[in-house]
């Protein structure tokens, strides 16, 4: 064992592991011997296996061309691995020809081991895909490699789909007119310049609306408006725009998100073109982000439920392709999303228009956006303040609202909360003024129940109506947290230490007996991640909603260094992977119900010793929330 170790140690890029993993992965080993001359693998015939580690002897590696000859050769002593490559790009076929020399002696690492390393450790993956960078600068490496057949069969491939950014894809121009500019004008010039959107400016230049065909022919000759009016009078906005350094699936999410069909492309301050929905979908070919746009073509509850019963389908594509965990949560939480906004219009229209501006608020981990297989309802309702003649009135549609809207998602499948924190609770479907006393006496009183509350609404995020009632709420709480409350946030700080990573004394994961089987809850492991950054957060008073967004805001502001928000990032969404593929399988294959158990018989001792390293991480982070908030109060 002790040898392996050092070898792996030697290796490139396992010398970037942590030794404890480099014990997980000697275990796995499985030693190979070449008696002669041997063609071990053939290009683009050979299934990989896995990976091998050169141990003793020699690996010759070079390209067969059309006559058999060989090309692009290379001599191979230990320590080297050969196969990486070929199991991240290649579709699992060896990308170039071997011969292993008389007396090799390689160590053989099975796939799924490996793969589960590059979903641990970026930098391990990103070896892989620095030295395919390198080696395709070479003409004749280049000639002979072939592209994945398409993105499903390849690892890499599939996941620069999800890490393509848009200035690597062609925008349009934009063509524009100013506001009062006449309607007749406006549509000679969208075809003069051929084009189906327009966009108007102020008479800064500014952008403030668009005009489409269906701008047209929906708020012109459909109203029969006078063609001389200004365009300006029958434009549509808001205006959406994205960093030309935003990723394509964060394009296509924020469309769904805005309802908008045309995103303005930002750089450096400026709008340099657009896309349209229709040209990031085709973007994305056969995607599952193109399935969301089904679900907003949906129409009944049975309809949207089987939709929703197909997502555990295309969860388990995405993480087969190796997706990194965080976008398979926006793309649950998208899903999710269009699936409870056609919902909310459902009721809308067999009650008729509310009576007040509201907005309908999730939260929890739908708030975060980090939603799993196994969700259930978290919402609430504000709504504004009325007159007190109307109060009743307003509220009894709002209960009645929420009831409807709770029945139907939980028919489709978003079962009902059993802590009862859904709109449909009375106590969660409340005035603006009322909610702002809630948030004011959950700071103020602190005790262990209203630090549960307060950090399950800390984490609310809007989904629909006016979005100004919860700006107003998140303005309001923005000048409470600036107050002396050191008291409120030493009980927040006791709510993330209520979770201990599932470590024994002796460094073995503690588990508990379901049935016949040694499991340990994944959701309890995580959630001290998602607790602290949370107290980091209220903190310095950060307002992502998501996880992973406040990490990187807390790093920028040095509550951070770079080296933590790595270690805590990479710990919480392999965690997360983790805790979706178990959920995906149970659906699919065991055809159980989801749960957040995860079977330690099941695991390979890469992932054991993973695991180990991740809640230690955890434990560190949790000593240094009880030593920064806690001070006496907890001892």
């Amino acid at each position: 064992m002790n040898k392996l170790v050092e070898l792996l140690k030697n290796t490139k890029p396992f010398d970037l592991l942590p030794e404890s993993i480099l014990k997980g992965v000697a275990d796995a080993l499985t030693e190979v011997r070449y008696s002669k001359d041997t063609l071990a693998y053939r290009q683009e015939v050979t299934e990989m296996k896995g990976v091998d580690i050169i141990y003793e002897g020699e690996y010759e590696t070079f390209f067969f061309d059309a006559s058999e000859n060989k090309r692009s050769v290379e001599i191979h002593h230990t320590p080297y691995c050969f196969g990486g490559i070929s199991v991240l790009l290649n579709r699992t076929k060896a990308l170039k020809s071997v011969i292993a020399k008389k007396g090799t002696v390689v160590y053989a690492l099975p796939r799924k081991d490996f793969i589960g390393l590059c979903n641990a450790y970026d930098e391990f993956f990103q070896y892989y895909t620095t030295d395919f960078g390198k080696r395709m600068l070479d003409d004749e490496f280049a000639h002979f490699v072939k592209k994945p057949a398409s993105f499903e069969e390849s690892y890499i491939a599939a996941e620069q789909l999800y890490s393509r950014k848009i200035e690597g894809i062609i925008y349009k121009d934009i063509v524009s007119c100013h506001a009062d500019t006449p309607i007749f004008e406006a549509a000679q010039h969208m075809a003069k310049n051929k084009v189906s959107c327009l966009f108007i400016k102020d008479s800064r230049d500014q952008i403030i609306g668009y005009a489409t065909d269906i701008t047209l022919r929906d708020n012109v000759i459909a109203q029969r408006k006078n063609p001389e009016d200004p365009i300006s009078s029958v434009m549509d906005n808001p205006i959406v725009s994205i960093s030309n350094d935003a990723y394509l699936y964060e394009a296509v999410l924020m469309m769904f998100r805005t309802k908008t069909k045309y995103l303005l492309v930002e750089k450096d301050g400026k709008y340099v073109g657009f896309l349209s929905r229709n040209r990031l979908l085709s973007e994305q070919g056969q995607s599952p982000l193109v399935f969301i746009q089904s679900v907003k073509l949906a129409v009944t509850v049975d309809e949207l439920r089987e939709k929703w019963n197909y997502v555990p389908e295309i969860i388990n594509q995405l993480l087969g392709r190796g997706v990194h965990s965080e976008i398979v949560n926006q793309v649950i939480t998208t899903i999710a999303d269009s699936i409870a906004i056609k919902v909310i219009e459902k009721v809308i229209g067999e009650m008729g228009e509310p009576p007040a501006k509201f907005v309908f608020m999730v939260t929890g981990s739908e708030g975060r956006k980090e939603q799993t297989l196994k969700t259930d309802q978290d919402n609430a309702i504000i709504y504004e303040d009325k007159a007190n003649e109307h109060r009743e009135m307003v509220r009894a549609y709002f209960l009645e609202f929420a009831k409807r809207v709770s029945d139907y998602l939980n028919d489709i499948g978003f079962v009902y909360c059993k802590g009862g924190y859904m709109a449909s609770n009375p106590d969660w479907t409340h005035s603006l003024s009322h909610w702002k006393r809630n948030y004011k006496k959950w700071i103020e009183e602190s005790v262990p129940e209203n630090a549960i509350k307060f950090s399950t609404f800390f984490d609310c995020r809007y989904l629909y109506g006016d979005r100004t009632i919860i700006h107003q709420l998140k303005e309001f709480l923005e000048e409470e947290l600036q107050k002396p409350i050191e008291r409120f946030f030493a009980y927040i700080a006791k709510n993330a230490l209520q979770y201990e990573p599932p470590l024994t004394f002796f460094n073995n994961i503690r588990t508990q007996t379901i049935g016949k089987s040694e499991v340990f809850d994944i959701k309890n492991a995580m959630t001290p991640i998602v607790d602290l950054v949370r107290v980091y957060a209220l903190r310095k008073r950060v307002y992502e909603e998501n996880t992973g967004e406040r990490l990187k805001k807390l790093m920028e502001l040095g509550v951070f260094s770079q080296e933590q928000y790595h270690e805590l990032y990479q710990s919480y969404y392999y965690l997360m992977g983790l805790r979706l593929k178990n959920q995906a399988n149970q659906i699919m294959i065991e055809k159980t119900s989801p749960d957040n158990y995860i079977q330690i018989d099941k695991l390979t001792k890469i992932e054991k010793a993973t695991l180990k390293e991740i809640f230690k991480t955890i434990y560190n982070f949790q000593v240094g929330i009880k030593m920064r908030f806690t001070n006496n109060i907890l001892g």
